[in-house]
């Protein structure tokens, strides 16, 4: 697809940041054995590519606005665009030298999502689309899939970490789902998990508790390969509540009944 000149410039300033990521993440292994760990190391790598995709993205369109995971937010002087940034998304896997990650570059206009990126490094996968037309990996058009039946599916979610306060939730969720599913599966990025929705290669995602730099770009690339997306409560905005139900039409009907009824 021949994007607009905002994605081209999105697309270019992820894989920027995921080169640089991705000889990062070369050196977590022999990381691992040190007395200090990585930690500190992987720190500095995100913080590092979030600088360097704000560097690329506001030299590009200095009056836009900046969110990202890292750095917060900066105002722009134009206050209709803002971009919003996750420089690296499933930094638990990368701290463990897991190769599941990804960069995620969104822009809003006026409230909504105009564009999505996400970017996997390591397998060297391009997930992108532009409001009104459709999703895309790579060169490949992608659609959500074809399964009719909830017990057919695949489903991803999060699942709470120490501290987290929503895990009583999540395991009724999993009790609920698990039963009535072909199976549920927790990779530690977001991102991804909606990129493989839109890809049709989950058939559904759940959460709860995600921030805004997790998910916008998964979302448009999710509602234009044919996902429903919707807020666990119903008639909620998903991006400001961060919690969220998304799938194809024809298993969400059921697959909220299950989420909802928490």
């Amino acid at each position: 697809m021949a994007g607009s000149a905002n994605l081209n410039v999105m697309m270019k300033t992820a894989r920027k940041a995921g080169r640089a990521l991705l000889k990062d993440f070369g050196e977590v292994e022999q990381l691992q054995v040190s007395t200090k760990g990585p930690g500190d190391f992987v720190t500095r790598a995100d913080r590092q590519a979030e600088q360097t995709i704000r560097d690329d993205l506001m030299h590009a369109r200095p009056s836009y606005g900046f969110l990202g995971e890292e750095g917060g937010e900066k105002e722009g002087e134009d206050p209709t665009r803002r971009w919003i940034v996750d420089p690296l998304d499933g930094t638990t896997n990368f701290l463990h030298g897991l190769p599941h990650w990804a960069v995620s570059i969104a822009l809003e206009h006026k409230g909504q999502i105009v564009s999505g990126v996400i970017y996997d490094p390591v397998k060297d996968e391009m997930f992108y689309a532009e409001k009104g037309f459709g999703a895309f990996v790579n060169e490949s058009r992608i659609r959500v899939s074809g399964r009719h039946r909830l017990s057919d599916g695949l489903f991803a979610t999060g699942l709470p970490w120490a501290g987290r306060t929503d895990l009583p939730e999540t395991l009724q969720d999993l009790a609920r789902l698990l039963p009535a599913c072909a199976g549920v599966r927790r990779f530690g990025a977001a991102s991804l998990d909606l990129a493989y929705v839109a890809a049709g290669r989950y058939d559904g995602f759940w959460e709860r508790r995600l921030n805004i730099w997790d998910v916008a770009a998964g979302v448009l690339i999710c509602k234009e390969a044919g996902a429903i997306v919707e807020a666990i409560t119903p008639d909620a905005d998903p991006l400001e509540t961060g919690a969220m139900i998304v799938s194809n039409s024809d298993i969400f009907d059921n697959f909220a009944k299950v989420v909802r009824k928490a």
